[in-house]
């Protein structure tokens, strides 16, 4: 008996190894994948009928097909595009993937100035893909550094 319970507490021991170490590559490969530049290596990561929503401009996309049109235009309109992994949280079934998003504006605001913003990503998982994906940053702060916007406000009676 007390093998057949060391054996069962074994296997959960590797269970819950092999689950924890998956986390973190969810957040780790969703970086890469937006690193990569390539629309192709992102749509494996995410359901075929994934919600992928830009709630900061108002962006729902559908499905891989949409989401391929998305991703290809923030390669195209912010060409150095680059993410810095901060911090995730991801267990079986949701999590947060926070970020720092930084790059070029050529084509959102048309500007060819550079911006640097934290956000996050909210996600939920269904067979260890991304199922729903949602973006949170804020959009003020990038207008602020590419000139669209004054700076922070200035106490004007010193």
């Amino acid at each position: 008996m007390k093998k057949v319970l060391a054996l069962a507490s074994i296997v959960v021991l590797i269970t819950l190894t092999a689950a924890a170490q998956k986390k973190p590559r969810v957040a780790q490969s969703f970086i890469a994948a937006w690193n990569s530049h390539d629309v192709e290596k992102m749509i494996p990561l995410f359901t075929n009928d994934v919600l992928y929503e830009d709630v900061t401009f108002g962006a729902v996309n559908h499905g891989s097909a949409e989401l391929r049109k998305f991703a290809a235009s923030i390669f195209a309109d912010v060409p150095d595009v680059r993410f810095e992994l901060v911090k995730s949280a991801v267990d079986r079934q949701h999590g947060t993937i926070e970020w720092v998003f930084t790059g070029t504006d050529k084509g959102l605001y048309k500007t060819g100035k550079r911006f640097s913003v934290r956000g996050v990503s909210v996600i939920d998982l269904r067979g260890g893909r991304i199922s729903r994906n949602l973006d949170f940053y804020d959009a003020a702060s990038i207008m602020r550094q590419i000139g669209l916007l004054p700076s922070e406000k200035t106490d004007s009676t010193k």
